[in-house]
């Protein structure tokens, strides 16, 4: 006689509850391009109005410390209120699944949050690199004289080999990027050294036809300026990795929190203050469309 196996019967709850672990895509992506949309928005009015965190420009350099701290201040402001209304919208579209606690309910929705934010930065990223690599293409106002030139010193060089009178069309591409050079070493410990500094008096001499004793103040100022731009930049570039770092990890937070305010909004649970006023609008549009009963 066959032995007949009952069926067996899972729970709904319980498959509901393993599925709802299941990454949501569609919330993540239009989360992450909410955040990306924003973000742009903010940074280019930044760099519009002149916050911008470093630069190579010589007018950077006079620029104080205050001017630093601030441009670093809204690169985090800008990256709470991206990620913020990033994660609000993976969380406000991502679909619950099942009947799970509400402690379950905000942990998906702030995972969902925090990979709204991961897939923000990474497109992000992808942005800036594009970006940079359109900014580095060749461009007579702000590019350097030859490519083996560095960047953050093209203004001490052309100050360098300024000439009362000079040849048509003189080649000083070789001579700028040996000059370059030579002033990089001006930010080591041991600064240039005497005979890096005697050559460069000599080469501005034969090539500006300035006096030794002109040409030798003239190097001896370049190389102290040049000492003071490269100081200036890598205190910008540490500024900016530090801001760029702080906002990302802030980023995170705001998402995850966004996120959980996101869900219990499409809830109809209670939400933190910041979000008070969307819920008075939701009450005020239910009791709108809400029949009045009539009375008996």
């Amino acid at each position: 006689m066959a032995m007949e196996t009952a069926p067996v019967v899972t729970s709904p709850v319980a498959s509901a509850t393993a599925d709802s672990w299941t990454l949501q895509w569609t919330p993540v992506v239009a989360g992450a391009i909410t955040a990306a949309a924003v973000s742009s928005i903010l940074i280019g009015f930044a760099m519009s109005v002149g916050l911008g965190v470093s630069s190579t420009a010589p007018t950077w350099r006079d620029a104080s410390v205050a001017l630093w701290l601030l441009s670093g201040l809204y690169l985090v402001l800008q990256a709470l209120i991206s990620f913020g209304c990033g994660g609000y919208m993976a969380g406000r579209l991502r679909a619950p699944h099942g009947l799970a606690e509400s402690e379950e309910i905000e942990k998906r929705d702030g995972l969902h949050g925090v990979a709204a934010w991961a897939l923000a930065v990474v497109l992000g990223a992808t942005l800036a690199v594009l970006g940079a690599s359109t900014a580095t293409r060749t461009n007579p106002l702000t590019a350097p004289a030859t490519a083996n030139e560095p960047s953050v010193l093209s203004y001490e060089l052309d100050h360098l080999f300024r000439a009362p009178r000079r040849a048509p069309s003189p080649d000083l591409a070789p001579a700028r990027s040996e000059a370059g050079r030579i002033l990089l070493t001006a930010s080591s410990h041991n600064g240039v050294s005497p005979e890096d500094r005697g050559y460069l008096v000599q080469m501005v001499s034969g090539t500006t036809g300035l006096a030794a004793p002109d040409a030798e103040r003239r190097v001896d100022g370049v190389i102290a300026q040049a000492k003071s731009a490269i100081s200036r930049t890598r205190a910008g570039t540490v500024i900016l990795a530090f801001s760029v770092a702080t906002a990302l990890l802030l980023g995170a937070v705001a998402a995850w929190a966004a996120a959980e305010s996101g869900g219990r909004h499409r809830d109809g649970k209670p939400v933190t203050g910041w979000m008070l006023h969307a819920n008075r609008f939701s009450r005020r549009r239910e009791m709108w469309r809400r029949p009045m009963s009539m009375p008996e």
